[in-house]
């Protein structure tokens, strides 16, 4: 391999040839070897940060054109555009498991801003720090990069999947109006309900989350970028964060704001906390619903198989004509993933001294991958598994004309406890309700019959 000579405030470092980074992110790659290849910082930081890099640049060519030359804005600009378009990701080594502040992650974006906009102006224009840096810390600008790739993965991706799984529960309700089922509390029969009501409870937690996610999206868009290095805002020009914030919007198409409040910016989390817990909630609605699917569809001759669902792929190596229920299975697993990373997030957003946050990329390791996870998930159950449910309306009668938890529809008619001695007595001899109503003598036939309607109980 070929190597080139850079060097930082520390020295000479040898650095592959044929990449963009320079010394400060080759000491990170060879200082911090956790999770090499697998654990590298998420594609969306790196996109964030070209995003806010770009936006710097823009800022300053405004306020202090002396510095940011029209030359150099292009050069930036132009570099942060391919990395945004994501043709240099190959030049993003370095791991989460680095410093908590996130530098050698800020650094590496300067470092290889820097050497593509000195390949684009084809001589040595920019610097990583007093260039690409200027106005900046790593200290403001991972905090932003947070921010920023928190609110595209909300608006871009989990927002979307969970509003289209939410019609698909729609769609299936209205498909399913008017079939009469058994009810279920304890997993023990319980009074009937409507399927299609069935299928509501799911679409409306949905909807709910979807609320609490829009709701827990509005302040992630405080950005931390004008703070610099402790939240004074020492070498940003006046002006600089408001300025920088309008170029992000402009450049996402997302309403980000300065935070009126940069000491808080830099050093809480607190935002990242309560929209991973709205993402919590979702994989918790998530969990429960899939497990509904599994039971109702459990089967196909001994369990409750009162829904069909897609046959996609064998289900065993041994019993022959197996199929399982896959997606809910994924689903299931995302969603413990996704519940478990809400204790990370949380625990990195508890720590750090005075004024700085130093667990911060774990934080958005774990709050991207959330993201990710539940967004695809969301997908693949609803392409799957839930546009392909079908309900067994044979099997659904069946089950609720065996249910004695009819019997409740007698309790005006012949009071509650008699209504428990005709419930027993039909389970401990395997009668109907109706034979044991008459046998203990509660009601006539002709009675029984002009009371009893399950269809209207629900």
């Amino acid at each position: 391999m070929d190597y080139r000579t850079e060097h930082d405030s520390m020295g000479e470092v040898r650095v592959p040839a044929d990449k963009l980074w320079g010394a400060q992110t080759e000491r990170s790659r060879m200082n911090f070897r956790i999770g090499v290849g697998k654990e590298t910082m998420p594609s969306e930081i790196i996109r964030a940060f070209a995003i806010l890099k770009k936006a710097a640049a823009e800022a300053n060519a405004e306020l202090t054109p002396n510095r940011m030359t029209q030359e150099k804005l292009y050069a930036i600009s132009t570099a942060c555009d391919e990395i945004a378009d994501g043709k240099l990701f190959d030049h993003f080594p370095l791991v989460v498991w680095q410093t908590g502040s996130g530098t050698q992650s800020n650094m590496n974006v300067n470092e290889v801003v820097a050497n593509r906009g000195n390949q684009i102006a084809k001589k040595t224009l920019l610097h990583p720090n007093d260039d690409v840096n200027m106005s900046q810390s790593s200290n403001d600008t991972f905090p932003t990069a947070m921010h920023i790739a928190a609110v595209c993965a909300l608006e871009d991706n989990v927002i979307p999947s969970l509003k289209l799984l939410a019609y698909e529960f729609r769609r299936l309700e209205n498909e399913n109006e008017g079939i009469i089922k058994c009810g279920r509390t304890h997993l023990q029969d319980a009074t009937p309900i409507s399927f299609s009501q069935e299928i509501s409870g799911w679409r409306a937690s949905l909807e709910r989350d979807l609320e609490f996610i829009e709701t827990a999206t509005r302040p992630l868009l405080n950005l931390a970028l004008g703070g610099t290095a402790v939240g004074t805002g020492l070498n940003a020009p006046k002006g600089f964060d408001t300025l920088v914030a309008d170029k992000i919007s402009a450049l996402t198409g997302k309403s980000f704001k300065t935070d009126a409040n940069k000491f808080h910016a830099l050093t809480s989390k607190d935002e990242l906390v309560f929209a991973h817990g709205a993402l919590k909630a979702l994989a918790c609605d998530l969990m429960k619903i899939a497990n509904d699917v599994r039971w109702l569809a459990s089967g196909p001759r001994t369990g409750i198989g009162e829904i069909f669902i897609p046959e996609n792929e064998p289900g065993s190596s041994i019993m022959p004509g197996k199929v399982n229920p896959t997606q809910c299975e994924a689903l299931t697993m995302v969603s413990v993933q996704v519940i478990a990373n809400d204790t990370a997030v949380s625990m990195a957003a508890s720590q750090g001294n005075f004024e700085l946050n130093v667990y911060m990329p774990v934080c958005i390791y774990n709050f991207l991958q959330s993201a990710r996870l539940i967004s695809e998930a969301m997908d693949s159950f609803r392409q799957n598994c839930v546009c392909g449910i079908r309900a067994n309306k044979k099997q659904m009668d069946a089950n609720l004309r065996d249910s004695l938890m009819l019997v409740t529809a007698l309790n005006p008619y012949i009071g509650y406890e008699n209504a428990a001695k005709t419930a027993k007595l039909a389970y401990a001899e395997n009668i109907s309700l109706r034979e044991a109503c008459v046998k203990l003598g509660f009601l006539t036939e002709e009675r029984f019959d002009e009371v009893f309607h399950p269809e209207k109980m629900i």
